[in-house]
């Protein structure tokens, strides 16, 4: 692997995990359009875990307050927020754990992404439409929550996207935006700490050179700006810019694979 194709894999990563265009469709079809070699599920984890420390460095003071609120509070409305992700992550982690093996074959047919990020396309469009933008994270329950956990595991469908899932299913709850993109980068977090414990053991360290380097630091700056600016952008804007571009990549990948 190359340092260029480490750094636009990274970007693709840093971007792709919180915004919602699908990290995964991005990380399987670029290969295929500059006709790379798959960078394989090692450096995929390897990027995972550059988002993962970028969430970590934004959310640390949420994440404290949560646990903290979570043992000391728990029937608090805030406190309730701890055992809320916990439960809500188990469907997205059965997902990831029953269906990895298509997850990294049949799931990447670049056809099958095109359909998928045009399928998903409409639901958020239609979710962002049908908005209230009303409700807060205090007013959260344990069954709105299991309902986003729910839309996260589709997220192993590449073009789905893991934050445009679960920001959807909180938008049609009747959330507000930026609110609903909050959870979703507290929801994501287990899973990318779950993912990336069982695959880390499968790199090993020869595999651990520049190119490796290059993706996580680019990744966990990437991502770390993506939700600074995605919690900023939907305090007063839509998600359908995203849900064009969505668009057009599919349509992209259609007129490159027909």
């Amino acid at each position: 692997m190359s340092y260029l194709q480490a750094l636009v894999l990274g970007i693709l990563q840093g971007l792709g995990e919180f915004l919602p265009i699908s990290s995964s469709a991005h990380l399987a079809v670029v290969p295929f359009l500059f006709h790379w070699n798959y960078q394989g599920l090692e450096y995929d984890v390897m990027l995972h875990l550059g988002t993962l420390l970028s969430i970590v460095c934004f959310f640390w003071k949420d994440w404290i307050k949560i646990i903290k609120d979570g043992f000391r509070q728990p029937r608090a409305p805030e406190g309730h927020y701890l055992w809320f992700i916990i439960l809500a992550t188990i469907p997205g982690a059965l997902a990831g754990f029953l269906l990895e093996e298509k997850a990294e074959t049949v799931f990447r047919q670049p056809e099958l992404i095109a359909v998928s990020l045009i399928f998903f396309s409409c639901l958020i469009f239609l979710a962002d439409r049908s908005a209230k933008n009303q409700t807060g994270l205090e007013k959260l329950t344990l069954a709105q929550a299991m309902i986003i956990g729910l839309a996260q595991s589709l997220a192993i469908l590449p073009g789905a996207s893991r934050s445009g899932m679960t920001i959807m299913a909180a938008l049609f709850l009747g959330f507000r935006r930026h609110d609903s993109a909050r959870f979703s980068f507290w929801l994501s977090t287990p899973v990318i700490i779950g993912a990336a414990l069982l695959e880390l053991p499968k790199i090993s360290l020869s595999q651990i050179k520049g190119p490796f380097f290059l993706g996580f630091l680019t990744s966990a700056l990437v991502g770390f700006l993506s939700i600074k600016f995605l919690l900023t952008f939907l305090k007063t804007r839509t998600l359908m810019p995203f849900v064009i571009y969505r668009l057009l990549l599919a349509g992209l990948i259609l007129i490159i694979c027909l």
